[in-house]
């Protein structure tokens, strides 16, 4: 057997084959779509995964405002932030950060989902999020990608 035949592949950033995904969020659950969206992002639906690269797919999601949430997570779930200063504590709910903008709550939602890291920023800024079904990146003439149920 030719032991030089199962060389293991690792993709850096230059020869990573990155593309362009359409993802339609309407009528879908948050946390299900942004759960796959990150895994885009990742790379993990490739089969050249390297996990300390950044070789995903640019995500561009339309229909962020009729996404949805199951059960009373509307008004119940409470995101906490700190300004850093004493007494800088904010509590805010999904509806009051849809209410700022819709595309918030999905943006959060699938960084919450990435790495930690310098890799998980870098991937963070492949992801663009609309809040209609009109997005600007025709030129770079994205593919339709259905989501799983």
């Amino acid at each position: 057997m030719d032991h030089l035949s199962y060389k293991t592949l690792s993709v850096n950033k230059a020869a990573a084959s990155k593309g362009w995904v359409v993802i339609d969020a309407g009528d879908s659950t948050l946390g299900r779509v942004a759960s796959q969206i990150a895994m885009i992002l990742r790379g993990k639906t490739k089969p050249s995964f390297t996990p300390n690269a950044d070789c995903g797919d640019n995500v561009i999601v339309i229909n962020a405002d009729k996404v949805r949430m199951t059960g009373k997570k509307w008004d119940k779930k409470t995101f906490v932030t700190h300004t850093g200063y004493p007494g800088g504590q904010r509590t805010f709910t999904p509806r009051e950060l849809k209410a700022k903008s819709s595309t918030l709550l999905v943006e959060r939602a699938v960084k919450g989902m990435l790495p930690r890291t310098r890799l998980g920023r870098e991937q963070f800024r492949n992801l663009f999020v609309y809040a209609g079904a009109e997005h600007p990146h025709e030129a770079q003439q994205p593919v339709q990608v259905k989501l799983t149920k």
